[in-house]
């Protein structure tokens, strides 16, 4: 345990908050990721419904 908390200190003190631009980078990135994962769901979604797999809802 002793060790474990000794490591947290040490993350901690090296840790930093990110600037803006990072921030900002990381967002956009982020909004990519989740923005591609809903298309594919959507496309097959529309696969489903084109071949009538899934009804249409």
């Amino acid at each position: 345990m002793r060790k474990f908390l000794s490591n947290c200190k040490r993350v901690l003190r090296i840790a930093r908050k990110p600037d803006r631009s990072e921030y900002l980078q990381v967002a956009k990135i982020t909004g990519m990721g989740i923005m591609l994962i809903g298309f594919i769901g959507f496309l097959i979604m529309l696969v489903g419904v084109f071949f009538g797999a899934t009804p249409a809802t």
